[in-house]
């Protein structure tokens, strides 16, 4: 409180308003194959970044390496080549598209590779 009595409402910085992120559903999908892949042996560790363009999901073989995969969301590309991507360790897009599962795709075959 200020000394007049008034309360100073801390202004918003940056506020979640602008902030891109993952809905229930999507975040359910991409942690169900997280669980699946560290399961199988595969990956150890996760991070997510949620930001003003993006939304990020990073998969790691170990924590202290670069993400074997990353899985965005940019809502800016969804009329134009699609709002997810998947981006390999090199950072070369190696699928994008307009729907999550068919991103997730190649990761799934990845996965029933290992199991069989």
């Amino acid at each position: 409180m200020n000394p007049g009595g008034n309360i100073a409402l801390f202004p918003l910085v940056g506020g979640t308003a602008n902030q891109t992120g993952f809905d229930r559903q999507e975040l359910n999908r991409i942690l169900d194959l997280y669980g699946r892949m560290v399961a199988a042996g595969l990956w150890r560790d996760y991070a997510i970044e949620l930001g003003k363009e993006a939304a990020i999901f990073s998969c790691f073989r170990r924590a202290a390496e670069r993400p074997e995969f990353r899985i965005e969301k940019r809502p800016a590309l969804r009329r134009k080549q699609g709002m997810w991507a998947l981006v390999g360790e090199g950072g070369a897009v190696l699928k994008r598209g307009h729907e999550l599962s068919g991103v997730l795709a190649p990761l799934e075959r990845k996965l029933v590779r290992v199991v069989e």
